[in-house]
Formats: C-alpha cells, sequence, structure tokens
C-alpha cells in the first residue's frame, strides 16, 4: 500500500516514544541529536494531516480569546497552531524537526495565516519569561527526556493567569498498549516514559506550586483510517519517524513479530463496522492557571 497524499480530516495519534532504540549511555547532546533525527525520519507532515480532527476539540475547550498569544511546544507539523490561527490567535509554534517545521510554514503560507514556526526544545525554550498567554502541547512535549525541564519551561513562558494546556497519552489507553507491544521487541531507552505524563499524580508533582485551577479529566481520542489495520501499521512504518526507526533497528524476523502484534492490538480495538479502522484511545487533558511569579 503506498501512501501520497493525505486523506481527508480524520483523527489519529502519536503512537510512540520518540526514541525506541536503545539510547542508554549517550552524553546529553547526542541523545538530543538521536531523538531529533528520529523525529525528522519519515513524513509526519502526513502523518499529521490525520490529527488535526482530533485536536480541534482540544484546543476549543480552552476557550482562549481571539488574538491570545499562543505557544504550541512540540508542534510538528503545526497541526494545532494552524488550528489555533484559524480561530483568531497569535500563534508561534516550536519543534526540535525542523524539516517539519518547514512544512508548517509552507501549509501556513497557502492558508494566509501569520504564524511563526521556529526550532525549539521543549526543555530550552527560546522565549522570554511570560511571553504567552497560553502554552499548549498536543501529545508533544511529553516525549521530551528530561520532563521536570519540560514543566518549568511552559510555565516560564506563560503569563500568570495564562493557560497552560497540555494532552498526554495515559499508561492504560490503547497507545499504553502499543507501546507495551513495542516494548517486547525493542528495549527501553533508558529515558523516563513519556506516559508519565498521563498520570494524574505525576503531572500534579511536576508542575507543582507553578500553576493552579489544575483539572485533570480523561478523554477520548478517536483513530479513524480509510484502510485496514493492518495497513494503519504500514502507514505508521513509513510516515511516522520513530515507528520507521523501530521497524529498522530490527532484523527481519524482528520486523514480522513486531508487525505481528501491531496488527493484532489494531484489529482487536477496532469498532468500525465497515472497511476502515476506527479506534479509541484515552489521554489525560491537563489544564491550569499559571500563578503569578514569586516577588
Amino acid at each position: 500500500m503506498t501512501f501520497t497524499t493525505a486523506p481527508a480530516a480524520v483523527g489519529t495519534m502519536t503512537v510512540a516514544p520518540p526514541a525506541l532504540t536503545d539510547l542508554k549511555g549517550l552524553a546529553l547532546k547526542e541523545l538530543k541529536q538521536k531523538l531529533k533525527e528520529n523525529w525528522m525520519a519519515g513524513d509526519y507532515d502526513l502523518f499529521a494531516r490525520y490529527m488535526e480532527q482530533g485536536s480541534e476539540p482540544f484546543y476549543n475547550r480552552l476557550d482562549l480569546p481571539r488574538s491570545a498569544r499562543v505557544l504550541d511546544v512540540a508542534c510538528g507539523a503545526g497541526q494545532l497552531a494552524l488550528i489555533a490561527a484559524r480561530a483568531g490567535a497569535r500563534v508561534t509554534g516550536c519543534d526540535i524537526a525542523t524539516n517539519w517545521i518547514e512544512r508548517a510554514r509552507t501549509r501556513a503560507a497557502r492558508e494566509k495565516l501569520d504564524i511563526a514556526f521556529e526550532e525549539g526544545d521543549a526543555e530550552a525554550l527560546p522565549y522570554e519569561t511570560a511571553s504567552f498567554d497560553a502554552v499548549i502541547s498536543f501529545v508533544g512535549a511529553m516525549f521530551a527526556p528530561r520532563p521536570e525541564l519540560v514543566a518549568a519551561e511552559l510555565a516560564r513562558v506563560c503569563r500568570p493567569g495564562g493557560i497552560i494546556a497540555m494532552a498526554n497519552w495515559t499508561p492504560g489507553g490503547f497507545v499504553g498498549k502499543m507501546f507495551a507491544a513495542i516494548a517486547k521487541h525493542i528495549a527501553p531507552g533508558g529515558m523516563p516514559s513519556p506516559l508519565a505524563w498521563g498520570h494524574e499524580e505525576t503531572v500534579r508533582r511536576r508542575l507543582g506550586g507553578a500553576v493552579s485551577n489544575l483539572e485533570l479529566n480523561r478523554r477520548i481520542f478517536v483513530f479513524e483510517y480509510p484502510f485496514q489495520p493492518q495497513n494503519v501499521v504500514d502507514f505508521f512504518q513509513a510516515t511516522y519517524g520513530p515507528m520507521s526507526r523501530a521497524f529498522a533497528a530490527l532484523d527481519l524476523e524482528g520486523r514480522a513479530a513486531l508487525q505481528r502484534d501491531l496488527i493484532r492490538l489494531w484489529f482487536e480495538n477496532n469498532t468500525a463496522t465497515k472497511n476502515g479502522t476506527r479506534v479509541e484511545a484515552e489521554y489525560l487533558e491537563v489544564v491550569a492557571t499559571r500563578r503569578k511569579f514569586a516577588a
């Protein structure tokens, strides 16, 4: 099955950790470069087109005013940033994957949307303190390897009284099951699990005293594809960089075994009544107010 064009707006997800090959023992600089290479592989622009319909309810629930200054952290190819700009926000998007930032700029230009897409690391955001009214991330910042730095940076660049919002896959949801299936074949890379961001107590601890009015709600993201589960797995392998790199790290027998496990998981959770794939996955919606800075 060949994937060359983006289908109509239907939901999908970020499915795998950014580093599925062994990253233990790498120096920080090497680790960052490895993660960047993983995210820049595949065709995330095509992959992300499926994310837009599922991202829109998340943004709409924030009920941000028009002209709000919004930062989309780990924006990928810009799917959430584009939604925010269409709603009238003044948007900046940042990501470590420079090729997808370029694709995002192209999409924004085609729609005549004024969005600043820039290279930026969620652990060291290149912005002044209190620069934004809302700092948001849809299954993006959760994959950075040092979560405490991510939490501190999200809070730092948000103005007092502003909104910090994240969507994070939960350990017990479909994505957690997919991570478990992958872990059977490829050893964890030695980084904290990104799924910890989907645990309520972990989020409370990480954001801590920097926020107030912390609301945590479990939501359902519906992944829909106009093709069968086995082709969904093929699609991920072809377009989603970390998944592509995961398969490439295995020998022929290992690739076949991983593919069988993933296809089985998608089939077991598929609720589509006709040709196609429809799978529900849980994520933790995090919405908090930035506290005033200490005197």
